[in-house]
């Protein structure tokens, strides 16, 4: 029942084994959950409703209004519905409970898990009368840099698809409708409203589109297009993978919804299959519409249809009977805190455990150094739209302190400095001032362009109290265009006292910061609202010349700037010697480091080696001491080659949400048995990764091809004959397991037939633990080229110590079956085919031969 090993019986125990009881009795699916309460209209009285609606309500009613909102029309008796971003909290209202995140959830390698998640999110957005939650994301993991890769479930189309499958139906039981996204190969954050992800049509299908069609196959309510292109058409706008595969061949009879300002062309987007454009109607609105419905360029009938689609999923979760999701609904809050904190335990992944130095005996240290930008305060999700801020944080410094107990003393430094957290009034409290003749004034000076580059005419001057500046502030002047302009704001500043100072800028899209003319932060990119800062040290009394420039290139206008005494009495330089001071007196030093939601998230691409020198002062710590166990938030694999023979111990933490850290110190002192596995290969060099020569749009012709194919992540290792440094399922235990015994059903089978295999798993280690029994296909010979293996099942086990278990695996018609661009359709070929099983990738275990005729 429960798949996490304690080391003793407890009364936290007992209460966390009923909690686990009461999540499988309620962790019904979607078709029972609540079926008793979902009272349904039906299609005669939706068609009256439309029928009734003027077609100015009727365009209306396909924007979206208030940001987060479908409007309702009350004398039509069609709700407001509400929506939050997701997937792994509700971001909208204050502080949540934060869940590890997608990437993590993928790292369990455990359905029920992601269908527990599903559901544990949805009771808190009935909490808050949320009808939509932004969630599951399952974009293909392709590279480590891609900035949203932790909102993702990995490299593989059959492992995301899966886990978002159970996802969505613990979401749904909940009457809470799921939204997939972003449809599709939104596989980049750099200037992804602009470039196009090409790829052949095999390709296409058998890696990128796999997931959203396990979505639809799981009766997804809403699938959300993303920012980019795909054969050099906007999602928004895609015909073909909207309207005849979506809805046609998939027969998806929910409604497709647009990411927050990604619709580009009112025409194509309503032609194109799009139904709501999020956040509002900017372009899918009685401006643009009516003019074309009048002329013919949209069908009446298309606006209809959309409309169908919205008011018929609405009624499945029967909000026309009872809109309101919070009526005689009670959270219970311990069970969502715990499916948050079983969650992170089962995605943790241990890469590394030299001489089996984890978990740590209590009995056998004295002192122990928690060391590192990340092990205080909370580092629980990447940044972004997704982050969440969490209900109930808690830090690995407080995590350790706590499960190490009186007799094991514990020590704390950051060892590098990231920056002074930034404080919400550096915005509104920077005394910037500019030269009125002689005398200062507090503002700053504005000068507009035409473009992105601050060149040519001058469209407008205008002084500002200070820059806290965003979309209709910036476009209250008729001068200034809607997109494509440029600002050079300058300004002056005199610090009261020396000492370290940041200067901060936040801006979308691009912006630089100058300090005496020389540039300070950099952030000259397409991307979303994303925060930079320095540490300077400013004498006082004296004047520093501060120039902000900024250019808007679509979408959302925001730029902010701001300065503010630091927290930092010492050159940063002194951190580290001050770090290695403390980590020589302990007897384990415990390193936190990684990325963080400014390092790491939505609309720019983060980069291979780690934040702020973190490599070096990894080695820097190493090299003073020979017990160091090394803690890593990302979303993906980085660089570890300057570190990892140094270290005894790697866990591969994520992003895992506000329990996090109380699921690592569990691991670390053995409370919990790891049993995450890796969802995507880790390669040594990103240069080694096969989609890393074509991820880069070095042309600048706004066109990105895939040429890896259908050979990226483990399908490349395995054809090209290179190993990663951890492959596609590898994580270490505290015990061992043996596989025995694979047999099949039978050896000859037809196309439509069932492949049932039966594979034994023992326990052969001391501890309690789970493993995940992952299962591939391997085709003798194709008529087209094929990767050596591809997943086609899995399932986690959890074994006592001694215990063997049988477990049945079933391989359908699609496990065996390959896409045919010729024939445009999936087609098995006769044939033998290989059973492959293992725990990783790289390590298979057993393997069986069947023949398909």
């Amino acid at each position: 029942m429960n798949l996490y090993f304690m080391k003793q019986i407890t009364t936290t125990t007992f209460f966390f084994l009923a909690i686990a009881l009461f999540s499988v009795i309620t962790a019904l699916p979607a078709s029972s959950a609540d079926k008793s309460t979902v009272k349904q209209i039906g299609s005669k009285a939706i068609e009256a409703k439309i029928a009734k609606m003027t077609l100015a309500e009727k365009i209306d009613f396909i924007g979206g209004y208030q940001q987060f909102n479908i409007r309702g029309y009350e004398h039509l008796g069609i709700p407001e519905i509400h929506i939050a971003d997701g997937p792994v909290g509700i971001r909208n209202f204050g502080p949540s409970t934060a869940y590890p995140a997608s990437i993590a959830i993928a790292a369990s390698w455990d359905k029920s898990m992601a269908y527990k998640v599903g559901q544990a999110i949805a009771m808190e957005a009935r909490a808050h009368n949320i009808h939509l939650m932004l969630g599951p994301g399952v974009n293909i993991y392709r590279l480590p840099i891609t900035g949203r890769n932790f909102e993702y479930m990995g490299e593989d189309p059959y492992l995301a698809g899966e886990l978002a499958k159970h996802y969505i139906q613990g979401m749904q039981g909940q009457r809470v409708m799921a939204n997939t996204k972003h449809y599709v190969a939104n596989n980049q954050e750099f200037d992804r409203n602009h470039t196009s992800s090409d790829m052949d049509e095999r390709t296409l299908h058998e890696i990128y589109l796999p997931p959203y069609k396990a979505s639809v196959d799981a009766g997804v309510a809403t699938m959300m297009t993303g920012y980019n292109l795909v054969n050099g058409v906007h999602m928004s706008e895609h015909d073909h993978l909207n309207n005849k595969i979506l809805k046609g061949d998939w027969g998806f009879s929910g409604f497709i919804v647009s990411d927050w300002v990604s619709t580009y062309d009112a025409i194509a987007a309503a032609n194109g299959g799009l139904d709501l454009e999020m956040p509002s109607g900017a372009w899918m609105n009685q401006e643009n519409l009516l003019p074309a419905i009048k002329s013919g360029q949209v069908k009446l009938a298309t606006i209809d249809e959309k409309i169908r689609r919205i008011l018929t999923t609405y009624d499945k979760f029967g909000y026309f009977s009872e809109a309101n999701l919070k009526q005689n609904f009670t959270l219970d809050k311990n069970y969502v805190r715990h499916t948050a904190l079983e969650a992170a335990r089962g995605g943790m992944v241990l890469l590394k455990n030299a001489n089996n130095v984890l978990p740590i005996k209590k009995d056998s240290i004295k002192r122990i150094a928690v060391i590192g930008p990340n092990a205080d305060p909370v580092v629980s999700g990447g940044g972004g739209s997704s982050f969440t801020e969490p209900l109930h944080p808690k830090s690995l410094l407080t995590a350790v302190e706590e499960i190490a107990g009186q007799n094991i003393a514990v020590s704390h430094h950051a060892g590098i400095f990231t920056g002074s957290p930034m404080p919400k009034d550096i915005w509104q409290h920077s005394p910037f001032y500019i030269y009125d003749g002689d005398k200062k004034v507090k503002g700053v000076k504005a000068e507009f362009y035409l473009g992105k580059q601050l060149l040519g005419e001058k469209l407008l001057e205008k002084i500002y109290p200070q820059v806290i500046l965003e979309n209709e502030q910036l476009w209250a002047d008729k001068a200034i265009p809607k997109t494509n302009f440029s600002v050079r704001f300058t300004s002056y500043f005199t610090p009261q006292e020396s000492s370290y100072y940041s200067l901060a800028g936040q801006g979308d899209d691009g912006y630089r910061i100058l300090l005496d003319d020389i540039e300070v932060i950099s952030a000259w990119r397409d991307q979303g609202p994303t925060t930079a800062k320095k540490e300077i040290f400013m004498n006082a009394g004296q004047e520093y010349k501060v120039v902000t420039e900024y250019y808007q290139a679509g979408g959302g206008a925001l730029i902010y700037q701001g300065i503010k005494k630091a927290l930092l009495n010492a050159p940063p330089s002194e951190f580290k010697s001050a770090a290695i001071t403390v980590a020589k007196k302990a007897d384990l030093v415990i390193l936190a480091v990684g990325f963080n939601p400014q390092t790491e998230g939505e609309a720019y691409d983060r980069s291979f080696e780690l934040p702020y020198q973190q490599s070096q002062f990894i080695k820097d710590i190493s090299a003073e001491h020979d017990n160091v166990i090394v803690v890593l938030n990302a979303g993906g694999n980085l660089d570890m080659k300057p570190w990892i023979d140094d270290i005894n111990a790697l866990i591969m933490a994520w992003y895992p949400g506000q329990e996090g850290n109380q699921a690592i110190a569990e691991i670390i002192f053995g409370e919990t048995n790891p049993s995450g596995k890796l969802p995507a290969s880790f390669e040594v060099n990103i240069e080694d990764n096969p989609s890393y020569h074509h991820y880069f749009d070095d042309d600048n012709d706004k066109a990105v091809f895939y040429g890896e194919g259908l050979f990226m992540g483990y399908r490349y290792w395995d054809t090209a004959k290179i190993k990663p440094r951890y492959a596609f399922g590898y994580g270490l235990s505290y015990t061992q397991f043996s596989f025995d015994k694979l047999t099949s059903n039978q050896q000859r089978y037809t196309a439509d037939e069932t492949v049932n295999i039966n594979v034994t798993v023992k326990n052969t280690g001391e501890l309690a633990g789970a493993e995940v029994i992952q299962v591939y296909v391997h085709d003798k010979k194709s008529r087209l080229v094929r990767p050596e293996k591809e997943l086609k099942a899995f399932t986690k086990v959890w074994l006592e110590k001694g215990e063997q278990k049988t477990v049945t695996l079933s391989l359908n018609k699609a496990a065996f079956s390959y896409y045919d661009d010729e024939s445009h359709q999936w087609l098995l070929e006769p044939g033998q085919f290989t059973i492959l099983v293992g725990n990783a990738s790289d390590n298979i275990l057993l393997q069986e031969q069947i023949y398909i005729e």
